[in-house]
Protein backbone atom coordinates (compact mmCIF):
# COMPACT_ATOMS: atom_id res chain seq x y z
CA UNK A 1 0.00 0.00 0.00
CA UNK A 2 2.93 2.24 0.42
CA UNK A 3 2.50 5.71 1.85
CA UNK A 4 -0.88 6.27 3.70
CA UNK A 5 -0.65 10.32 2.99
CA UNK A 6 -3.59 9.83 0.52
CA UNK A 7 -6.33 7.36 1.83
CA UNK A 8 -8.22 5.06 -0.91
CA UNK A 9 -11.42 6.86 -2.00
CA UNK A 10 -13.91 7.04 -4.95
CA UNK A 11 -15.32 10.20 -3.89
CA UNK A 12 -14.62 13.48 -5.81
CA UNK A 13 -15.49 15.00 -2.77
CA UNK A 14 -13.49 13.55 -0.49
CA UNK A 15 -10.34 14.06 -3.20
CA UNK A 16 -11.44 18.01 -3.14
CA UNK A 17 -11.77 18.01 1.07
CA UNK A 18 -8.00 17.17 1.26
CA UNK A 19 -7.14 20.51 -0.92
CA UNK A 20 -7.09 23.73 0.99
CA UNK A 21 -10.35 26.20 -0.60
CA UNK A 22 -7.61 28.56 -1.38
CA UNK A 23 -4.91 26.07 -2.98
CA UNK A 24 -4.21 27.17 -6.56
CA UNK A 25 -3.45 23.24 -7.50
CA UNK A 26 -7.18 22.87 -7.73
CA UNK A 27 -7.45 25.46 -10.36
CA UNK A 28 -10.12 24.24 -13.01
CA UNK A 29 -12.33 22.70 -10.13
CA UNK A 30 -15.72 24.33 -8.68
CA UNK A 31 -17.36 23.14 -5.61
CA UNK A 32 -21.13 23.65 -4.80
CA UNK A 33 -23.03 22.58 -1.17
CA UNK A 34 -26.73 22.69 -0.68
CA UNK A 35 -28.09 22.18 2.01
CA UNK A 36 -32.30 21.02 2.99
CA UNK A 37 -32.66 21.35 6.84
CA UNK A 38 -35.66 20.12 7.00
CA UNK A 39 -34.59 16.25 5.30
CA UNK A 40 -31.33 16.66 6.26
CA UNK A 41 -29.92 15.94 2.91
CA UNK A 42 -26.09 17.50 2.09
CA UNK A 43 -26.00 17.94 -1.99
CA UNK A 44 -22.09 19.25 -3.28
CA UNK A 45 -21.39 19.21 -6.78
CA UNK A 46 -17.70 19.24 -7.85
CA UNK A 47 -16.94 20.05 -11.09
CA UNK A 48 -13.76 19.46 -12.96
CA UNK A 49 -13.97 21.87 -15.51
CA UNK A 50 -10.18 20.76 -17.55
CA UNK A 51 -7.19 19.05 -17.80
CA UNK A 52 -5.45 21.12 -14.95
CA UNK A 53 -8.26 20.51 -12.18
CA UNK A 54 -8.41 17.10 -13.83
CA UNK A 55 -4.89 16.35 -12.91
CA UNK A 56 -4.93 17.96 -9.47
CA UNK A 57 -7.86 15.73 -8.76
CA UNK A 58 -6.64 12.42 -10.74
CA UNK A 59 -9.98 12.71 -12.08
CA UNK A 60 -11.68 12.94 -15.25
CA UNK A 61 -13.36 16.20 -16.46
CA UNK A 62 -17.03 16.01 -15.60
CA UNK A 63 -19.68 16.49 -12.96
CA UNK A 64 -19.75 14.45 -9.92
CA UNK A 65 -22.63 14.96 -7.05
CA UNK A 66 -22.40 13.49 -3.75
CA UNK A 67 -25.66 13.39 -1.87
CA UNK A 68 -25.36 12.30 1.81
CA UNK A 69 -27.79 12.11 4.90
CA UNK A 70 -27.38 9.83 7.77
CA UNK A 71 -30.50 8.14 7.43
CA UNK A 72 -29.61 6.92 3.76
CA UNK A 73 -29.42 3.56 5.37
CA UNK A 74 -32.39 3.15 7.45
CA UNK A 75 -36.32 1.91 6.81
CA UNK A 76 -37.74 5.09 7.45
CA UNK A 77 -40.16 5.55 4.93
CA UNK A 78 -40.86 9.68 5.41
CA UNK A 79 -37.57 9.99 4.54
CA UNK A 80 -37.13 7.38 1.59
CA UNK A 81 -39.51 8.98 -0.38
CA UNK A 82 -37.88 12.42 -0.32
CA UNK A 83 -34.11 10.47 -0.77
CA UNK A 84 -35.82 8.91 -4.13
CA UNK A 85 -36.57 11.89 -5.26
CA UNK A 86 -33.74 13.85 -4.68
CA UNK A 87 -31.57 10.96 -5.93
CA UNK A 88 -34.27 10.67 -9.32
CA UNK A 89 -33.55 14.08 -10.10
CA UNK A 90 -29.76 14.26 -10.13
CA UNK A 91 -29.95 11.45 -12.41
CA UNK A 92 -32.47 12.81 -14.85
CA UNK A 93 -30.16 15.76 -14.64
CA UNK A 94 -27.22 14.42 -15.86
CA UNK A 95 -29.09 11.74 -18.01
CA UNK A 96 -30.49 14.77 -19.91
CA UNK A 97 -33.69 14.41 -22.41
CA UNK A 98 -33.82 10.28 -22.18
CA UNK A 99 -37.81 10.08 -21.79
CA UNK A 100 -38.90 7.17 -24.02
CA UNK A 101 -35.16 5.68 -24.88
CA UNK A 102 -34.06 2.38 -23.77
CA UNK A 103 -31.56 2.81 -20.95
CA UNK A 104 -29.45 0.17 -20.10
CA UNK A 105 -28.54 -0.41 -15.99
CA UNK A 106 -25.48 -2.63 -14.94
CA UNK A 107 -24.91 -4.02 -11.10
CA UNK A 108 -21.28 -4.32 -10.93
CA UNK A 109 -20.16 -6.23 -7.94
CA UNK A 110 -19.94 -10.29 -6.73
CA UNK A 111 -23.58 -10.88 -5.00
CA UNK A 112 -21.81 -13.40 -2.66
CA UNK A 113 -19.53 -10.69 -0.99
CA UNK A 114 -22.48 -8.37 0.52
CA UNK A 115 -20.37 -5.25 0.55
CA UNK A 116 -20.14 -5.75 -2.61
CA UNK A 117 -23.52 -6.85 -3.57
CA UNK A 118 -25.11 -3.38 -3.69
CA UNK A 119 -25.05 -3.53 -7.66
CA UNK A 120 -26.63 -7.10 -8.43
CA UNK A 121 -29.31 -6.47 -5.54
CA UNK A 122 -30.52 -2.94 -7.41
CA UNK A 123 -30.94 -5.08 -10.13
CA UNK A 124 -32.98 -7.27 -8.69
CA UNK A 125 -35.70 -4.67 -7.39
CA UNK A 126 -35.60 -3.20 -10.62
CA UNK A 127 -38.50 -2.67 -12.92
CA UNK A 128 -37.50 -3.65 -15.94
CA UNK A 129 -39.30 -3.37 -19.15
CA UNK A 130 -37.82 -3.65 -22.02
CA UNK A 131 -39.37 -7.14 -22.96
CA UNK A 132 -42.93 -5.38 -22.46
CA UNK A 133 -42.13 -3.14 -25.07
CA UNK A 134 -41.28 -5.79 -27.23
CA UNK A 135 -44.56 -7.64 -26.53
CA UNK A 136 -47.23 -4.94 -26.08
CA UNK A 137 -45.26 -1.87 -28.03
CA UNK A 138 -44.53 1.59 -26.68
CA UNK A 139 -48.12 2.65 -26.15
CA UNK A 140 -47.75 0.36 -22.97
CA UNK A 141 -44.94 1.39 -21.78
CA UNK A 142 -46.72 5.23 -22.07
CA UNK A 143 -49.77 4.69 -20.71
CA UNK A 144 -48.50 2.62 -18.00
CA UNK A 145 -45.94 5.47 -17.31
CA UNK A 146 -43.33 2.98 -17.30
CA UNK A 147 -39.35 3.99 -18.72
CA UNK A 148 -38.04 1.21 -21.59
CA UNK A 149 -35.55 -0.41 -19.07
CA UNK A 150 -33.34 -3.46 -19.43
CA UNK A 151 -30.96 -4.66 -16.51
CA UNK A 152 -28.01 -7.09 -16.27
CA UNK A 153 -25.57 -8.48 -13.21
CA UNK A 154 -22.88 -9.70 -15.31
CA UNK A 155 -20.98 -11.00 -11.94
CA UNK A 156 -17.07 -10.18 -11.59
CA UNK A 157 -14.08 -11.93 -13.19
CA UNK A 158 -13.32 -14.23 -11.14
CA UNK A 159 -16.65 -15.72 -11.90
CA UNK A 160 -17.08 -15.21 -15.43
CA UNK A 161 -13.60 -14.19 -16.94
CA UNK A 162 -14.48 -11.69 -18.95
CA UNK A 163 -14.26 -8.29 -17.91
CA UNK A 164 -17.53 -6.26 -17.69
CA UNK A 165 -16.63 -3.86 -20.37
CA UNK A 166 -16.62 -6.66 -22.35
CA UNK A 167 -19.93 -7.93 -21.80
CA UNK A 168 -21.69 -4.73 -21.76
CA UNK A 169 -19.89 -3.98 -25.33
CA UNK A 170 -21.55 -7.54 -26.31
CA UNK A 171 -24.99 -6.52 -24.76
CA UNK A 172 -24.68 -2.37 -25.96
CA UNK A 173 -24.01 -4.01 -29.85
CA UNK A 174 -27.18 -6.10 -29.45
CA UNK A 175 -30.01 -3.92 -27.97
CA UNK A 176 -28.54 -0.73 -28.72
CA UNK A 177 -29.33 1.41 -25.71
CA UNK A 178 -29.18 5.30 -25.82
CA UNK A 179 -27.55 5.37 -21.95
CA UNK A 180 -25.87 2.94 -19.70
CA UNK A 181 -26.38 3.47 -16.03
CA UNK A 182 -23.71 1.50 -13.36
CA UNK A 183 -24.24 0.50 -9.99
CA UNK A 184 -21.32 -0.39 -8.10
CA UNK A 185 -19.71 -0.03 -4.37
CA UNK A 186 -17.50 2.40 -3.44
CA UNK A 187 -14.53 2.82 -1.17
CA UNK A 188 -14.84 5.99 1.14
CA UNK A 189 -12.29 7.80 3.18
CA UNK A 190 -14.35 8.82 6.20
CA UNK A 191 -15.93 6.35 8.07
CA UNK A 192 -19.24 8.50 8.51
CA UNK A 193 -19.94 8.40 4.84
CA UNK A 194 -20.19 4.65 4.82
CA UNK A 195 -23.59 3.64 3.92
CA UNK A 196 -24.34 7.24 3.86
CA UNK A 197 -23.14 8.61 0.71
CA UNK A 198 -24.37 8.25 -3.01
CA UNK A 199 -22.30 10.04 -5.52
CA UNK A 200 -23.74 10.41 -9.36
CA UNK A 201 -21.57 11.52 -12.07
CA UNK A 202 -21.37 11.90 -15.48
CA UNK A 203 -17.37 10.06 -15.81
CA UNK A 204 -18.24 6.78 -15.53
CA UNK A 205 -16.48 4.53 -13.36
CA UNK A 206 -13.17 1.88 -12.91
CA UNK A 207 -14.27 -0.81 -10.46
CA UNK A 208 -12.53 -1.88 -8.00
CA UNK A 209 -10.69 1.35 -8.19
CA UNK A 210 -11.19 2.47 -4.64
CA UNK A 211 -9.66 -0.73 -3.18
CA UNK A 212 -6.80 -0.95 -5.31
CA UNK A 213 -8.60 -3.71 -7.80
CA UNK A 214 -8.58 -1.90 -10.84
CA UNK A 215 -10.50 -3.03 -14.14
CA UNK A 216 -11.22 -1.62 -17.31
CA UNK A 217 -13.27 1.53 -17.23
CA UNK A 218 -16.58 2.07 -18.08
CA UNK A 219 -17.21 5.46 -20.25
CA UNK A 220 -18.58 6.77 -23.28
CA UNK A 221 -14.93 6.16 -24.69
CA UNK A 222 -14.52 2.42 -24.01
CA UNK A 223 -18.52 1.77 -24.54
CA UNK A 224 -19.74 4.05 -27.00
CA UNK A 225 -22.72 5.52 -25.32
CA UNK A 226 -23.27 8.02 -22.17
CA UNK A 227 -22.62 6.51 -19.44
CA UNK A 228 -23.35 7.51 -15.40
CA UNK A 229 -21.87 5.66 -12.49
CA UNK A 230 -24.14 6.06 -9.10
CA UNK A 231 -21.98 4.26 -5.96
CA UNK A 232 -22.56 4.23 -2.67
CA UNK A 233 -18.97 3.58 -0.31
CA UNK A 234 -19.57 0.24 1.75
CA UNK A 235 -16.46 0.13 2.78
CA UNK A 236 -13.61 2.40 4.45
CA UNK A 237 -9.83 1.56 4.17
CA UNK A 238 -8.93 0.21 7.47
CA UNK A 239 -5.65 1.98 7.37
CA UNK A 240 -7.52 5.28 7.69
CA UNK A 241 -9.04 4.24 10.60
CA UNK A 242 -5.60 3.90 12.50
CA UNK A 243 -4.34 6.92 10.99
CA UNK A 244 -7.22 9.27 12.03
CA UNK A 245 -7.02 7.13 15.28
CA UNK A 246 -3.08 7.28 16.02
CA UNK A 247 -2.70 10.79 14.32
CA UNK A 248 -5.23 12.13 16.86
CA UNK A 249 -3.79 9.86 19.89
CA UNK A 250 -0.10 11.08 18.96
CA UNK A 251 -0.64 14.93 18.16
CA UNK A 252 -2.22 15.19 22.28
CA UNK A 253 0.98 13.28 23.12
CA UNK A 254 3.32 16.19 21.54
CA UNK A 255 4.60 13.92 18.60
CA UNK A 256 6.08 15.41 15.55
CA UNK A 257 4.00 15.69 12.86
CA UNK A 258 7.43 13.44 10.69
CA UNK A 259 7.44 11.29 13.83
CA UNK A 260 3.32 10.54 13.27
CA UNK A 261 3.37 10.10 9.26
CA UNK A 262 6.48 8.15 10.07
CA UNK A 263 4.47 5.65 12.38
CA UNK A 264 1.44 5.22 10.71
CA UNK A 265 3.01 4.10 7.24
CA UNK A 266 5.03 1.82 9.05
CA UNK A 267 1.87 0.39 10.74
CA UNK A 268 -0.09 0.52 7.44
CA UNK A 269 2.51 -1.69 5.44
CA UNK A 270 3.16 -4.15 8.04
CA UNK A 271 -0.19 -4.54 9.54
CA UNK A 272 -3.28 -4.14 7.96
CA UNK A 273 -2.30 -4.22 4.01
CA UNK A 274 -5.61 -4.54 2.04
CA UNK A 275 -7.63 -4.35 4.94
CA UNK A 276 -11.08 -2.81 4.47
CA UNK A 277 -13.68 -2.77 6.90
CA UNK A 278 -17.57 -2.73 6.78
CA UNK A 279 -20.28 -1.90 9.41
CA UNK A 280 -22.16 -4.83 10.97
CA UNK A 281 -25.49 -3.82 9.98
CA UNK A 282 -23.94 -3.95 6.35
CA UNK A 283 -26.71 -6.93 5.35
CA UNK A 284 -29.88 -4.51 5.98
CA UNK A 285 -27.80 -1.94 4.98
CA UNK A 286 -27.44 -3.42 1.31
CA UNK A 287 -30.77 -3.64 1.25
CA UNK A 288 -32.47 -0.73 2.04
CA UNK A 289 -30.02 1.37 -0.24
CA UNK A 290 -30.33 -0.86 -3.20
CA UNK A 291 -34.32 -0.56 -2.95
CA UNK A 292 -34.08 3.10 -2.76
CA UNK A 293 -32.11 3.11 -5.72
CA UNK A 294 -33.73 1.02 -7.61
CA UNK A 295 -36.93 3.34 -7.03
CA UNK A 296 -34.95 6.41 -7.98
CA UNK A 297 -34.05 4.40 -11.25
CA UNK A 298 -37.77 3.53 -11.71
CA UNK A 299 -38.40 7.36 -11.26
CA UNK A 300 -36.33 8.89 -13.56
CA UNK A 301 -36.64 7.05 -16.59
CA UNK A 302 -40.60 7.24 -16.80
Amino acid sequence: MGNLSMPRTDLALEIRETFPENDTQIQGVLLKEEYNKKRDIKVTTVTIKDDRGAKAMGKPIGTYITIESAKLDEKDESFQEPITKEVAKYIRQLAGDVKGKEILVAGLGNREVTPDALGPQVVDNLLVTRHLKEEYGEEFLERNKMGNISAIAPGVMAQTGMETSEILKGIIKETNPKLVVVIDALAARSVDRVNKTIQITDTGISPGSGVGNNRKELNKKSLGIDVIALGIPTVVDAATIVRDTMEHYMQGQDFSEQETNQFINEVGEHSIRNMFVTPKNIDEAIKQISYTVSEALNQSFV
